[in-house]
């Protein structure tokens, strides 16, 4: 990731403050895998910003790189606020930004030393509220860079960065109609353009079309990615080259458009049609960093890849499906499949291509193979719903931490166990505000992140469960 590094200064406090702060913060930031932009060590105090002049410096730099998905406000020393949204300003940011303090040490007060960056830092947070720039506060107020709680603060900031980058013009791919009796799934592509998320829509009719021009010849590859992806030992071979064909045509959609998540309308069209599930398939893409939302739920893909961003790693939708027992705070989670491989749980044959029980006592089993059957792996786990209001003209989200449990089930399809803390107060909300029965699930914990991403920088209506 590009973060932009502003080091403030004020003239009357050591240089060399400048100089131990930038090789101390920088060592941490190299170690987080992050690649700073910075004023070179020649300009100011060793790349440091206390009048105009430099400051217009640094925001021509960052003007340079477009791609920042962030900004560190870090003081060596009490810093001149000024001067630091001047930088700014002149270079019209509007990405995260976190506000860095050094400590002082009890027995290095001496002017040498001393650094006042714990008053130094309400006065540039005092700016950048005058100016009107969001920012992030790490969770003391002043922390050495070595500190384990600075780098879980800032794992969160990169975090947040991730998710502003990746919703901000993000683009959405929705295949077909969404299923009649799915009212639920409605969405506002309206508010979702406001907020410069983007959607692109295909009918269903071209997908098949597109798949019906392919020859088997052309499939062989996709058909061997599958058998290698997981276990198809059930499967016919017929649905199998379906399964490759529908993967071949949504990549090539999903390149020419680039898109970033799509929505696929499943239920019950493409078994009709097609003779398939496409759970698998979009298994693969979310595998390969392409979420992929079920019956053709949009807002549900978006929540996808927000929590993919937060995480970094792979997501899925789910169903809040059964109760677990008499456990109030336990519920089993539900779907044909969409999970990417890296969800489930690696025991004998499973997970494993297959039908859905349930579709196939109407569609008939030769036309549903595609779903999976596997257990998601225990670990924690963020529960995030993003959802369009109509009713209000905004965007409204909920995010929820807890864990997927090792507690078994008879029964099939992508399933799991989860605790949540209180989970009856938060299905008390999810019903009282008209959310959907389709939540995202990334198995971390990055509930606090997504919340900061979305609410303080994106704007939009969070509630955070906890």
């Amino acid at each position: 990731m590009k973060i932009g590094v502003i080091f403030g200064n004020r003239s009357f406090f050591a240089d060399e403050l400048c100089l131990d702060g930038r090789q101390r913060l920088l060592r941490v930031l190299e170690a987080a895998g992050v690649t700073p932009v910075i004023l070179p060590e020649d300009v100011g105090a060793y790349g440091s910003v206390q009048n105009r002049e430099q400051a217009l410096k640094c925001a021509a730099l960052f003007k340079e790189h477009d791609d920042l998905q962030g900004v560190i406000i870090s003081l060596p020393n009490f810093g001149d606020e000024k001067s630091i949204v001047t930088v700014l300003r002149e270079a019209k940011i509007d990405v995260p930004i976190l506000v860095h303090a050094f400590n002082d040490h009890l027995d290095q007060l001496n002017y040498e030393n001393r650094r006042d960056s714990f008053c130094g830092k309400i006065s540039v947070c005092n700016n950048l509220r005058q100016y009107g720039f969001k920012f992030s506060l790490t969770t003391l107020h002043t922390v050495d860079p070595e500190n384990p709680t600075f780098q879980a603060d800032l794992q969160r900031f990169l975090a947040v960065c991730r998710v502003v980058n990746a919703l901000r013009g993000a683009r959405i791919g929705i295949v077909g109609v969404r299923p009649a009796d799915f009212n639920t799934v409605r969405y506002s592509e309206k508010l979702l353009e406001h907020n410069s998320i983007s959607v692109e829509p295909i009918g269903l009719i071209d997908i098949i079309g597109k798949i019906n021009e392919l020859g088997e010849t052309e499939t062989e590859s996709a058909v061997a990615e599958i058998k290698d992806y997981m276990s198809t030992s059930g499967v016919p071979n017929e649905a199998l080259v379906k399964m490759a064909k529908l993967l071949i045509v949504l990549r090539n959609w999903i390149s020419q458009n680039d898109l970033h998540a799509v929505a696929i309308q499943c239920w019950d069209s493409l078994q009709r049609y097609l003779g398939i599930n496409p759970c698998a398939v979009m298994s693969v893409l979310a595998d390969a960093g392409i979420p992929a939302a079920c019956e053709s739920d949009v807002a549900g893909a978006v929540s996808m890849l927000a929590l993919q961003a937060a995480s970094n790693m792979p997501s899925a939708l789910v169903d809040w499906n059964n109760n677990y027992a008499d456990d109030p705070d336990r519920f089993v989670l539900f779907h044909c499949g969409n999970f990417a491989k890296a969800i489930y749980q690696s025991e004998g044959s499973c997970p494993a291509v297959n039908y859905p029980p349930i579709l196939a006592s109407t569609l008939g089993q030769e036309n549903t193979y595609g779903a999976i059957d596997g257990k998601v792996k225990s670990s924690e786990v963020t529960f995030a719903r993003i959802t369009t209001d109509d009713l209000t003209g905004t965007i409204r989200a909920y995010c929820a931490a807890g864990s997927v449990t090792d507690d078994q089930l008879a029964t099939f399809g992508s399933w799991g166990v989860a605790n949540v803390p209180e989970l009856q107060k938060l299905m008390h909300f999810i019903c009282e505000n008209g959310f959907e029965h389709h939540v995202a699930i990334t198995l971390a914990n990055v509930a606090g992140a997504l919340v900061e991403a979305l609410g303080k920088y994106l704007g939009w209506d969070v509630y955070h469960h906890r």
